[in-house]
């Protein structure tokens, strides 16, 4: 392969030139090269000062720079972390969830209607007696949401008490009550809501905040995020980044936070569940799991020091959230 064939392999736009002007061109470099070089000797200087040999050189190094960078890009590619996702058993009830969402529609809710959502809630509490000590205890509670037709319009919220379990202490019962108590004869600063009872608000927004579906987009804006799995579970990990214990379980939380407004719609719930199939460390951890009466299958992610986990139970029949649970795996 001569010099201007090996040109032509780094520029395809060159054209080709006269064989009568290579001929002429040949023959003068030959007759300026010395005979001992025709004849094959090497010495350094001779290698140093020809510009056919210097010539070669570069292009030899342009090569090899060229397969440098290929093999850069290759390396990239292979080096780039790994995010296997949700197991396969999880994927595939999330998956499952998410075409069972799809298939079963929204409640039609006509004009003077209401669309119901109902909470309860058990979670832990706790205070200081009089005497400086920690008493802590488990307690219920819930509510009922009514969303209009017109998601603009006036949402009612009847907030329910907060009740010590039966089993707890009759010091945490005592103080439980107190609080009560407490809240019940401190008076309210006027256009502040009441702990509980019933709350009104336009759209939704109690105690100024409205309801959003992820960090960042209330639900009157769930038309603009993304249906497709990939980009709604990036919006989601850039929103809650650097917040939580390890960015899959932040990210786990948040698509169950939108979900437990009860008022997602079908089709961004379908893509919130595939978004969930992309998280890594996602498990199946209960295949029978009952919250309230009603069982399905918990889905969750552990803490990343192994302390708890979150879950979702979700009814595989007709891929609705059913209920939550923070777990906790130590004593």
């Amino acid at each position: 392969m001569d010099d201007l064939q090996l040109l032509r392999e780094m520029r395809s736009d060159i054209g080709s030139a006269p064989q009568a002007t290579l001929a002429r061109g040949r023959e003068e470099v030959m007759a300026k090269i010395s005979p001992a070089l025709v004849s094959g000797a090497t010495t350094a200087h001779a290698n140093a000062t020809v510009s056919p040999i210097r010539f070669r050189r570069r292009v030899v190094m342009a090569s090899a720079a060229a397969a440098f960078l290929v093999g850069v890009i290759v390396a990239a590619d292979v080096v780039l972390p790994n995010r296997p996702g949700a197991t396969a058993e999880a994927a595939q009830v999330l998956n499952n969830a998410a075409a069972a969402t799809i298939q079963t529609s929204d409640p039609m809710v006509g004009p003077g209607q209401y669309l119901k959502v109902e909470t309860t809630e058990l979670t832990g509490s706790g205070a200081q007696a009089a005497d400086g000590s920690d008493v802590n205890w488990q307690e219920t509670t819930g509510g009922q949401v009514y969303v209009p037709a017109d998601r603009e319009g006036e949402w009612v919220w009847n907030r329910e008490e907060r009740v010590p379990l039966e089993s707890s202490s009759e010091a945490a019962k005592a103080l439980a009550t107190e609080l009560k108590q407490r809240r019940a004869a401190s008076p309210q600063p006027e256009g502040t809501p009441l702990p509980v009872g019933i709350q009104r608000a336009p759209g939704g927004a109690f105690y100024g905040n409205e309801p959003t579906v992820i960090i960042g987009t209330p639900l009157k804006d769930a038309d603009s995020l993304p249906r497709d799995p990939r980009a709604l579970l990036d919006i989601i990990y850039e929103r809650t980044k650097g917040s939580g214990k390890s960015p899959e379980m932040e990210a786990f939380v948040a698509i169950a936070d939108g979900l437990r407004t009860g008022v997602v719609p079908a089709d961004l719930r379908a893509a919130l569940y595939k978004a969930a199939a992309l998280i890594t460390g996602i498990t199946v951890l209960d295949k029978q799991a009952t919250v309230d009466g009603r069982t399905g299958i918990a889905i969750g992610i552990p803490s990343p020091d192994g302390g708890s986990r979150q879950e979702i139970i979700i009814d595989p029949a007709s891929g609705l959230v059913i209920g939550e649970r923070a777990v906790l795996q130590r004593d």
